[in-house]
């Protein structure tokens, strides 16, 4: 279903999701694709949703990555995360193959609710992840992967990961889009040489590419505003949304 095919009154709902979204990626650093791949395949078709949303979270995803300090430093330190992704991601995708029935969207919400749970008790400082973090780094990588290949949805186990190692936020934000960069030009690279998207598809989506970093800008106004504390504390409650947003979905697949 190409964009334009789609009447006024929905290409200003896709118009203010892209808004939207930029404005959440700014503000916590990650979300863009979550918020808005879903909110646009009301509209469409998840196809369609899927190439919207890729040009303008690429877009955002490297001007977060440049915009939240020195990227060396963050490099030395989890440039290995990206690569236990893949891994992990081809365990998931052969692991939904053989086993689609498994309900990994509401394992995920439950590890996550858990660690909120945790978290809400005081029980959520995890120094031996900070002292032994090159052992759980692969654990996490590969967990971010797994959860790709199965529900789509990578950011949870990184984040908790990230959360334990107690980073300052722009570490936390570029330590993410490491890993969402990396995940991202693969699919954009499969979609154009494999997927039967054309050029005049992925030039329609420029536009919104374009909004989506305005967005942006504005929301990272918001995030240069609030402290370490409040940031987390974002973070978490985002979080939740996650785990809320998983477990709609499996009760809706059980419906179904």
């Amino acid at each position: 279903m190409p964009l334009e095919t789609l009447s006024a009154g929905l290409l200003a709902w896709v118009a203010f999701v892209i808004v939207a979204a930029g404005l959440i990626q700014g503000a916590i650093g990650f979300g863009f694709p979550f918020v808005a791949t879903p909110l646009i395949a009301m509209v469409s078709d998840m196809r369609t949703a899927v190439i919207t949303v890729l040009l303008p979270t690429l877009a955002t995803t490297v001007i977060n990555i440049a915009k939240s300090g020195p990227l060396r430093p963050v490099l030395a330190r989890f440039w290995m995360m990206p690569l236990y992704a893949i891994v992990g991601a081809a365990a998931g995708t052969w692991l939904f193959v053989i086993a689609p029935g498994v309900p990994y969207s509401l394992l995920l919400a439950l590890i996550t609710l858990a660690y909120l749970n945790l978290d809400r008790l005081a029980r959520g400082d995890w120094p031996r992840v900070r002292r032994h973090e090159r052992a759980f780094a692969p654990l996490a990588g590969t967990a971010a992967g797994l959860f790709e290949g199965t529900v789509n949805v990578a950011a949870p186990p990184l984040i908790i990961f990230y959360l334990a190692l107690g980073l300052a936020p722009a570490v936390l934000v570029q330590a993410l889009n490491i890993s969402f960069l990396v995940g991202k030009t693969v699919q954009f690279s499969v979609l154009a040489t494999r997927g039967g998207v054309t050029g005049a598809q992925w030039l329609a989506t420029l536009p919104l590419a374009a909004i989506s970093i305005a967005a942006f800008f504005a929301g990272l106004r918001i995030r240069h505003r609030i402290d370490a504390q409040t940031f987390r504390t974002w973070v978490k409650r985002a979080l939740f949304v996650i785990a809320l947003v998983l477990l709609t979905q499996y009760a809706s697949s059980l419906v179904a």
